[in-house]
């Protein structure tokens, strides 16, 4: 169900009820402001986060690269040939 923001305010406990039934949405001016949802569905949301926070490969390049800054590793990159044929820049 949708409150409008003072609504859910005043009546907080029967939106909290609500939630048994369904998430239940505030707005403020049409402007999605907060979502009540069930305790489980919210832990179920939160070890999906997490495993996706952990399997990125973003993550897992940031943490080579704190790795690489802690150990004071420098990797060696070998100069690009300046006569190499790159297709994609050929019009």
């Amino acid at each position: 169900m949708n409150w409008k923001l003072d609504e859910a305010q005043q009546k907080l406990p029967e939106v909290i009820d609500a939630i048994a039934s369904e998430p239940q949405l505030i707005f403020e001016q049409d402007k999605l402001v907060a979502a009540i949802i069930e305790p489980k569905l919210f832990q179920d949301f939160l070890v999906w986060h997490q495993q996706q926070k952990a399997s990125s490969l973003a993550n897992a390049f940031a943490e080579l690269r704190q790795i690489c800054t802690e150990d004071n590793y420098i990797l060696e990159t070998p100069p690009r040939c300046s006569d190499r044929h790159i297709p994609f820049t050929e019009e």
